[in-house]
């Protein structure tokens, strides 16, 4: 993708707008005192149905959002274009989805809202995070991942997170806070040439980009907060979107939104922060792996 494609493709993204309307229309229903399953009867969905709508985690009929402003006494037309202007917009087509072959369902609702965040902070054990991996290293992750793909699947994934990566440098981007394992860091995925080459990536991006933090667990500090256990959390521009924890398995992911669970995270990770070396050090502790690395080639 081009980068005026980047500058085109709207901040808030039809993932996000999806769950601005969700909340809007559960706040309509709520106000009117009516359950899930009477106004699933409206426009002819189960109450399970219901809720996926108004989490934002299905798309939108025009027609059952306009049955269900009706319902919900929402009459004047000015304020009924509006939410239909919204729906519009959530289902436009993603950014992503010339990859929707090679991207898992569960995936799709995270690149959504990766795109839409305005801080993202994330813990990796095992690896360096993916919008922080050069395009060789992102190559030799897929291998590893999906080992019995074909050549032209490992390489549309190889795309499809190069993309991704975009919006670190989009006008007005996320800001980026990353603590990562040292033990990832001097894993020598795809050889010692290619994970010399990201270290010397990842000096160069704490050094240039203002919106990117990086700090590392170094081996000596044994047992920490949340070792194992990698995560991110996603915080987004508009108020009425709640921040969202996600945790990726091996065959799907878990998505947190609970006021108890977020805050459990987010006590992980500011702990990590303070257990992690400062911010300070990173280049310094980079520019160490680095040398070890190529005293390893002689």
């Amino acid at each position: 993708m081009t980068g005026s494609a980047e500058q085109d493709r709207p901040i808030d993204g039809p993932t996000a707008v999806r769950i601005l309307v969700g909340a809007q229309l559960r706040q309509l229903r709520e106000e009117r005192g009516l359950t899930r399953a009477e106004a699933g009867e409206t426009i002819r969905a189960s109450e399970s149905k219901l809720s996926r709508m108004e989490l934002g985690r299905v798309g939108f009929k025009m027609r059952d959002v306009r049955d269900l402003l009706t319902l919900y006494g929402v009459h004047d037309e000015a304020e009924r274009a509006a939410v239909l202007d919204r729906v519009r917009e959530a289902n436009e087509p993603s950014w992503w989805q010339p990859y929707s072959d090679v991207t898992p369902n569960w995936f799709q609702r995270y690149l959504g809202l990766e795109a839409t965040a305005s801080l993202i902070r994330t813990y990796e054990v095992a690896f360096v995070p993916g919008l922080l991996q050069t395009e060789e290293y992102a190559r030799a992750v897929m291998r590893l991942s999906h080992g019995t793909a074909q050549l032209d699947e490992i390489e549309r994934r190889v795309r499809l997170r190069l993309e991704r990566q975009q919006v670190l440098t989009r006008p007005d981007p996320p800001r980026l806070w990353a603590v990562v394992d040292e033990a990832a860091l001097r894993r020598p995925v795809g050889g010692r040439r290619v994970m010399r080459d990201q270290i010397e990536a990842l000096i160069a991006m704490v050094i240039k980009a203002p919106n990117v933090s990086l700090q590392v667990v170094p081996l000596a500090a044994g047992g920490y907060a949340a070792a194992g256990s990698p995560f991110t959390i996603l915080r987004f521009p508009q108020a009425s979107l709640p921040d969202v924890v996600y945790i990726e398995q091996l065959a799907g992911a878990l998505y947190l939104d609970k006021r108890e669970d977020v805050d459990y995270y987010f006590d992980a990770v500011n702990r990590l922060f303070v257990e992690a070396a400062p911010v300070r050090d990173t280049v310094r502790i980079l520019d160490r792996i680095a040398h070890d690395l190529d005293e390893a080639f002689d």
